[in-house]
């Protein structure tokens, strides 16, 4: 099955207002610019979105939110380098925000992925974190219940990718991407190079392609890091 999609508009195309949307990324390293961006060009909005941060500057996932796209935001780091837009939507109250510890954070994402619906963690415990949430001893310890996190959409950027959607990754960027193509009903990839099938030693693919359901090629793909330094503003 060919999952290769032209561009990144016809990939986003289908997202639906009010979708739940895990963007990978750790900052600007393995972050898909190019699919945000498209995104906010597609209009959909109300989405509730999990990333590790809360974007910086007027690029990616801080333009999305300045576009009041975002109603809420599920993430480990909401301050950053520059995270005055999001700062000013939250203290504006036009954006919710959920607070989690960031290994919490990738373990909820991976328990969606592997269908596992709660886990038990020591970390936030008796912290406001934990207010609400089960607790749990374990021989002598308390533990705090955490819920999977699973999402509608996924948006993830890869290095290579073949056209069944097995991807790789370089090196840092690989972060958060491969738990979240798991864990989202659609994963829609963005990779640098679309090799023939048997490209990529079987023995080098990170996330099998049963886990993509759309891919798209951007050859010369923007970096948050650069677009910023540049004072970019998107759209």
């Amino acid at each position: 099955m060919d999952k290769t999609i032209q561009t990144p508009a016809e990939a986003v195309a289908a997202i639906p207002d009010g979708a739940t949307v895990m963007i990978g990324g750790f900052g600007g390293s393995g972050a898909p610019i190019e699919l945000i961006h498209a995104l906010i060009d597609h209009g959909a909005k109300h989405l509730t979105v999990v990333n590790n941060n809360a974007g910086n500057g007027h690029v990616g996932l801080a333009a999305l939110i300045e576009q009041g796209r975002v109603d809420k935001l599920i993430c480990s780091f909401p301050r950053s380098a520059d995270p005055s837009v999001f700062v000013d939507c939250y203290t504006a109250g036009k954006i919710a925000l959920e607070i989690v510890p960031q290994g919490t954070l990738a373990e909820r994402i991976r328990a969606g992925g592997a269908g596992i619906p709660a886990f038990y963690t020591p970390t936030a415990f008796g912290t406001e974190v934990a207010e609400g949430k089960p607790i749990a001893e374990f021989d002598g310890r308390s533990y705090v219940q955490e819920r999977w996190l699973k999402a509608d959409v996924a948006l993830i950027k890869g290095a290579l990718g073949d056209a069944h959607g097995n991807m790789t990754y370089r090196m840092a960027a690989r972060n958060f991407n491969p738990l979240m193509a798991t864990a989202a009903t659609t994963t829609i990839a963005q990779v640098s190079n679309i090799v023939p099938l048997g490209g990529i030693d079987p023995e080098h693919v990170i996330t099998p392609g049963i886990f993509v359901d759309h891919l798209v090629e951007v050859a010369n793909p923007a970096q948050e890091e650069e677009l910023n330094r540049a004072e970019a503003v998107y759209p």
